[in-house]
C-alpha cells in the first residue's frame, strides 16, 4: 500500500482499504461543496472518482471552492481539481467530465456504474432530476442542502430527506417533488437550520425586480469554512458507509 495512506489505513485497516479503492463515487458539481467532498475522498483512498461539472472558474469562486485561485480563473473546473487531486495520489482514476446534468444529458452519465452518488448540484431542476434517478439505481446517494447564508458549522445536520427541518432549499425541493415522482427510496442529506440575510452592497440589487415586474435571480453570499463542512461531512458518510458495511467485513 502507498505510504501516503498509513494514517488511513491504522484507523481503517487494510481490509477496509482495500474495499474502499474498488468502489465508484460520482459527484456532480464540484463548487463549495463538491469540491472539498472530491478531496477529502481522495486523501482517504478512494481511487475511482468522476467529477462533474460545466462551469469554468470565476473570480467569484477563490472565497470558498478548493481549486480555485487567483491564477487560474478562467480554467475548465473539472480539469483543475482533477490536476490537484492527480498530484495527491498519481495512481487514483480520476474522471473530470465538463458537462451540465440534466434531463437531457443524464443518461450519457452512466449512474448505475457508481456505489455513491453526491448531489452537490445547484439548479433546482436538475438537483430534483438527480435524485429521482438516483434513487432508481443500486447506488447510495448523498445530497447537499444550500450551504449558503450559513456561519455557524454547530447547526449542521444530517437527516433523511424527508426528515429535513428548517431549511428553505429542502422544503422548496419536497414540495416540488410531490408535484411528480417522489425518490424511489430513501437518502441522507446535510442541511443547516441556520438562516442568515445578505448584508453587502450586492444584497439591494439581488432583491430588485427587472422590467417585467419578476424578482431577479439572487446570489447568496457563502463562507469557506460552511461549504467545506458540507462536503467533508459528505466525504465522512461516504467512508463510514464503507467501513459499517458488514458485507465488507
Amino acid at each position: 500500500m502507498t505510504n501516503i495512506f498509513q494514517r488511513t489505513n491504522l484507523l481503517l485497516g487494510e481490509d477496509k482499504m482495500e474495499v474502499m479503492a474498488q468502489k465508484k463515487v460520482i459527484i456532480f458539481g464540484i463548487g463549495g461543496v463538491g469540491s472539498w467532498c472530491a478531496e477529502s475522498l481522495i486523501r482517504s483512498g478512494i481511487q475511482h472518482l468522476t467529477i462533474v461539472d460545466f462551469d469554468k472558474i470565476g473570480d467569484s469562486n477563490v472565497n470558498r471552492q478548493l481549486h480555485a485561485t487567483s491564477r487560474n480563473i478562467g480554467e475548465i473546473k473539472v480539469e483543475e481539481l482533477r490536476n490537484r487531486l492527480v498530484e495527491i495520489n498519481p495512481a487514483a482514476n480520476i474522471t473530470a467530465i465538463q458537462k451540465v446534468y440534466n434531463e437531457e444529458t443524464h443518461a450519457s452519465f452512466h449512474i448505475e456504474q457508481y456505489d455513491f452518488i453526491v448531489d452537490a448540484i445547484d439548479s433546482i431542476q436538475s438537483k430534483i432530476h438527480l435524485m429521482r434517478m438516483a434513487t432508481r439505481t443500486e447506488a447510495t446517494l448523498f445530497s447537499s442542502m444550500g450551504a449558503a447564508l450559513k456561519m455557524d458549522p454547530s447547526q449542521i445536520k444530517v437527516s433523511e430527506f424527508w426528515e429535513v427541518n428548517g431549511c428553505r432549499l429542502g422544503t422548496f425541493i419536497r414540495k416540488r417533488m410531490r408535484k411528480g415522482e417522489l425518490p424511489a427510496k430513501a437518502f441522507m442529506c446535510i442541511y443547516s437550520e441556520e438562516i442568515l440575510e445578505n448584508k453587502g452592497e450586492k444584497a439591494a440589487q439581488d432583491k430588485a425586480v427587472d422590467e417585467h415586474g419578476i424578482r431577479k435571480a439572487v446570489t447568496n453570499g457563502s463562507l469557506a469554512h460552511m461549504t467545506a463542512i458540507f462536503g467533508f461531512t459528505i466525504a465522512g458518510l461516504i467512508i463510514q458507509s464503507i467501513y459499517y458495511d458488514n458485507e465488507n467485513n
